[in-house]
C-alpha cells in the first residue's frame, strides 16, 4: 500500500464520540509547505530521473569528447541510441531488484553498490556484445568511456541528492496526498505508530477511530463503526484505511461488511506477528493462494544459468592457468616432500560430503577427527606453502571441483567435516551455509572474514555474511564478489 499526506482539517457536524476520539489522539501537526508530489509517485520520479541522467550523461560525454578530438559536437542522435540502450538495460535490472522503491532509495549504501554493479555489468555486457558484432568501428571507444564515468558519477550523485530530498519530506511531512479516515482494531502503541507513519508518508489524516476490543462490549464498538460511516458520508474523504491484527478475523469481517456501503476504497494495513506473512511472495496454485515462507536458493532457470558461468568460467581458467598450474605442481615436488595436491572431506550442497582439491602447502596431510587450524607463523606450512597461502594460488586446484559440480565460483566456503560437526553444535544456523554449494570464494571472505576461526565469535561473523549471500543472492553480486576477491588477495589479509 501507497501512502502519501494532507493538512488536517476538521469535519463538521463531527458527533460526541468523534470529538472524543480527536482529543483522545491528536492529529500529528500539519507541514507549513507541501510539495508537489505523493509519496507513491516516488518510484515513477525516480525510474525518469535516472532516464533523464544517463541521456544527460551520454550526451554531454559525447560532445565533450568530440569537441576535443575533432572540434564539432558530433551525431547526437547516436548519443541518444547509445542512452537508450545503456538505460533500458540499467533501468530494467534496477527495477528487478526492487531498487525504486522508497525504503530501498533511502539505504544509500546498498543504492551505491548496486548502481556500481549494474552500472559496471551493463558496460561490460554492451562492450562484450560490440566486440562479438564486430561493430566497434561505429562507436568511439573515448566517448564511451567517458560516458560511462560521467553517468556512473550522475547516478552517485543523483542517489545521495534523492536520499536527502525523500528524507527531508518524510520528516518534515512534505508529501502531498489523499484524505483519510483511519480505523484500528490494535494496541494503542500500534494505533499511535500507524497513524504517525501514514501522516509522515503523506496522508491527510481526517479522523481516527480506534475501535474497543469486543470484550468491552460489542454496542460500544457497533457505535464507533457507526461513527466513523456517518464522518465519511458527505465530506471529502477519499480512502478508509483499517488497521488490524490478524487475530481479529472475525470482527475484521463484519467490519470490511458494514463499510461497504461507503463508495470509496476501504485498504487494510496487517499488523502483529501474523502481518509477517504478507512480506512474502505467493503465487495461486489452483484455486488456492500459495505463500512462499522460505525461499529457494536458485530457481531452476538462475541454477542453470549459474551452473553454465561456472563451466565456462573453471574451464576457460583451467586452460589459461595450465602453465601456472604445472610449475607450482614442480615446484612443490621440489621444495618438500608428499603429494602435489592435498584432499580433504567437505560438506557441500544439502550436507553432502566431497573431496576438496588444494595445492599441498603443509608438511602434515589432516582429515580425520581433529583438524588444526594454520595459525599465523605456523611451523607445517612448508617455504613454497606461506606464497602458496598468501596468494591464494593454493586454490587454484578447486576449479576442478566446479567443473565436477560439487562447488561454485563464488559460495560459502566449505569447511572441513571435523569443523562443520564443531561449528554446528557452537552457532545457530550454522547448517543453512549448506543450501547452496560452496564456493572458491565468499561474500564473508571479501568481508574480511578470511582464514582461521579461533573464536565462536569468528565464525558466527563468517556465517552471518554466508546467510546473508544465500537470501540475497543475484548475478550482480557473484560479480561483486569475484572482482573483490582480487582485492583481497592482493591485500593477503589473513591469509597464514
Amino acid at each position: 500500500m501507497n501512502f502519501v499526506k494532507h493538512d488536517v482539517k476538521a469535519v463538521n457536524g463531527a458527533s460526541a464520540v468523534e470529538s472524543a476520539v480527536v482529543s483522545a489522539f491528536p492529529a500529528p501537526p500539519a507541514a507549513a509547505h507541501k510539495w508537489p508530489i505523493s509519496y507513491e509517485s516516488i518510484e515513477l520520479i525516480s525510474v525518469v530521473a535516472d532516464i533523464v541522467v544517463i541521456f544527460s550523461a551520454s550526451t554531454l560525454a559525447g560532445v565533450i569528447y568530440h569537441m576535443r578530438v575533432y572540434g564539432t559536437p558530433g551525431d547526437i542522435l547516436q548519443y541518444f541510441g547509445s542512452a537508450g540502450v545503456v538505460s533500458a538495460l540499467f533501468v530494467s535490472l534496477m527495477k528487478a531488484r526492487r531498487m525504486y522503491k522508497p525504503a530501498a532509495l533511502l539505504a544509500l549504501r546498498n543504492q551505491l553498490r548496486t548502481i556500481v554493479l549494474l552500472w559496471t555489468a551493463v558496460f561490460f555486457l554492451l562492450a562484450g556484445t560490440v566486440f562479438t558484432l564486430k561493430v566497434g568501428s561505429e562507436l568511439s571507444r573515448g566517448a564511451s568511456l567517458l560516458f560511462a564515468a560521467l553517468g556512473l558519477t550522475a547516478l552517485i550523485v543523483h542517489r545521495v541528492c534523492w536520499r536527502s530530498l525523500l528524507t527531508k519530506g518524510m520528516t518534515n511531512r512534505r508529501f502531498s496526498g489523499r484524505r483519510i479516515v483511519l480505523i484500528t482494531d490494535c494496541r494503542r502503541q500500534v494505533e499511535t505508530s500507524l497513524a504517525h507513519s501514514l501522516a509522515g508518508l503523506g496522508f491527510r489524516l481526517e479522523r481516527h477511530f480506534p475501535l474497543p476490543p469486543p470484550e468491552r462490549g460489542s454496542h460500544r464498538r457497533a457505535d464507533m463503526i457507526s461513527s466513523a460511516i456517518e464522518c465519511v458520508r458527505g465530506s471529502e474523504v477519499e480512502e478508509i484505511v483499517v488497521g488490524t491484527d490478524l487475530k481479529n478475523w472475525t470482527e475484521l469481517r463484519g467490519l470490511i461488511a458494514e463499510l461497504r456501503i461507503l463508495p470509496f476504497p476501504v485498504n487494510l494495513i496487517p499488523v502483529g506477528t501474523a502481518s509477517e506473512i504478507f512480506n512474502q511472495p505467493s503465487h495461486e496454485l489452483g484455486n488456492s493462494v500459495c505463500v512462499e515462507v522460505q525461499r529457494g536458493p536458485l530457481t531452476s532457470l538462475e541454477y542453470a544459468a549459474k551452473r553454465c558461468i561456472d563451466i565456462v568460467c573453471a574451464g576457460t581458467g583451467l586452460l589459461v592457468l595450465l602453465p601456472l598450474l604445472a610449475v607450482v605442481a614442480v615446484a612443490i615436488k621440489l621444495d618438500s616432500p608428499g603429494p602435489v595436491l592435498f584432499r580433504q572431506r567437505r560438506c557441500g550442497f544439502n550436507g553432502r560430503c566431497f573431496q576438496i582439491y588444494k595445492f599441498r602447502t603443509m608438511s602434515v596431510l589432516e582429515d580425520g577427527a581433529t583438524i588444526t587450524q594454520a595459525q599465523c607463523g605456523d611451523n607445517r606450512v612448508t617455504p613454497l606453502g606461506r606464497w602458496l597461502r598468501r596468494t591464494s594460488v593454493d586454490e587454484l586446484p578447486q576449479l576442478l571441483n566446479v567443473l565436477e559440480g560439487r562447488m561454485s565460483l563464488v559460495g560459502p566456503r566449505p569447511h572441513a567435516v571435523a569443523h562443520d560437526t564443531q561449528f554446528d553444535k557452537v552457532v545457530r544456523n550454522y547448517a543453512f551455509r549448506h543450501r547452496v554449494k560452496p564456493g572458491l570464494t565468499g561474500w564473508a571472505q571479501v568481508n574480511g572474514c578470511r582464514g582461521p576461526t579461533p573464536t565462536p565469535q569468528d565464525i558466527e561473523r563468517r556465517v552471518q555474511h554466508d546467510l546473508w549471500y544465500i537470501d540475497n543472492w543475484s548475478f550482480g553480486l557473484d560479480l561483486a564478489i569475484m572482482l573483490q576477491t582480487v582485492v583481497e588477495v592482493v591485500r593477503s589479509r589473513n591469509a597464514y
